[in-house]
């Protein structure tokens, strides 16, 4: 009998060859797996940790960018109630609406520079030599009256405080300080502002579920004490401005124009903004005589008395009441760190701040109770 040789089905593989073929499967944890239940936990609250001081590492690494994009909410808070209040008397689309407020305040502006540009220029000029000389006659009448003072340290602060002035006012003659920052500051606002419902929604996005409620709720109750503190101080900015510049053009007080603007941007700065304006108003009020300088005094009493016992606590009670000297506080420590944008943003970022720990602090009693 012949002898049969086993047949082989076609397409069949050996198993050794397949075997071969096939991936190796690990024998075993992996040396970067922790076994230890406990030693992981304790090892995700570690990296929990660590993370969180990389965020906080990198937002004061990047504070100056974060208080642009602060400053671009702000911006856009101020065009919102804008928006929100010409709504009021004109019934049209919100973009319409917001293209007239930019407009409105472009048109000013440029009112601003065309028509006071050139005589509020030529006064910001004489500002910084009027100040100094009448900062040196102050300083020999003390001495005269034997008051030590040591003059040198004296007129070297002056000199210092006159160079910021001094940018300042050319920034208001038509030479813009820190352009690229309020470029920033004007895209984000604009950016912000067209559509707010996108980024809010995007932020909440990021939060756990069981959070993003009481963001929204907090979102719009931040936003809405936001445009009112804004629509506040623009209205104080506006009539000390403007009160100062009639009072101080009836009487012929030189630079008027200049001083009455000053008064009304300073005014943006609480605590910190009166002083100056008025330290300026008066020692420019003694170059004219004694009568002058009197007479300014008056006119700065009279209007931040009207400032501060109607405006302010008007605005107080429909926004979030700060602290004087919390709010003066947070713009040393804003103005050392920032300069000028850390001032005039130091009072929105407390209000928001307050009302956000005011909301978590409420939320987490009704939690306990």
């Amino acid at each position: 009998m012949a002898e049969t040789t086993p047949t082989r089905r076609i397409g069949a593989r050996p198993a050794k060859a397949a075997a071969d073929r096939a991936p190796a499967r690990p024998q075993g944890p992996s040396p970067a797996e922790i076994a230890d239940p406990l030693i992981r936990q304790e090892a995700k609250k570690a990296a929990v940790w660590i993370g969180m001081a990389v965020v906080v590492g990198l937002a004061i690494y990047q504070a100056g960018a974060l208080l642009v994009i602060f400053g671009g909410m702000v911006f856009a808070a101020m065009i919102d109630g804008g928006v929100r209040l010409l709504g009021r008397v004109l019934p049209i689309g919100r973009t319409w609406r917001i293209a007239i407020v930019l407009l409105l305040a472009a048109a000013f502006f440029v009112w601003l520079l065309l028509f006071a540009g050139s005589q509020i220029a030529s006064q910001a000029a004489q500002l910084p030599e009027v100040i100094k000389f009448q900062a040196a006659r102050a300083l020999a009448w003390l001495a005269s009256h034997g008051v030590k003072v040591d003059v040198d340290s004296v007129q070297g602060l002056i000199e210092k405080a006159m160079g910021g002035i001094g940018q300042l006012t050319s920034a208001l003659g038509g030479v813009l300080g820190g352009f690229t920052t309020a470029f920033l500051i004007l895209v984000l606002g604009i950016y912000f502002v067209l559509e707010p419902d996108l980024y809010r929604r995007g932020f909440a996005w990021l939060l756990p579920r069981n959070e993003r409620a009481h963001f929204e709720m907090v979102a719009g109750i931040m936003g809405k004490t936001l445009r009112r503190l804004l629509a506040g101080r623009l209205l104080g900015m506006a009539i000390e401005g403007v009160s100062t510049w009639i009072l101080l053009a009836i009487y012929g007080v030189p630079m008027a124009a200049l001083l009455g603007l000053l008064t009304g941007l300073l005014a943006f700065l609480p605590n910190i903004g009166a002083p100056i304006s008025g330290s300026l108003m008066i020692l420019v009020g003694f170059s004219g005589g004694t009568s002058m300088g009197v007479f300014c005094i008056i006119v700065y009493v009279v209007v931040q008395t009207v400032d501060g016992n109607i405006i302010v606590p008007m605005v107080a009670k429909k926004t979030a009441d700060l602290a004087p000297a919390l709010v003066l506080g947070t713009q040393l420590i804003m103005g050392a760190l920032f300069g000028i944008l850390g001032l005039a943003l130091a009072d929105p970022l407390v209000a928001m701040i307050k009302i956000l720990l005011e909301h978590r602090s409420r939320r987490n009693e009704e939690a306990i109770g």
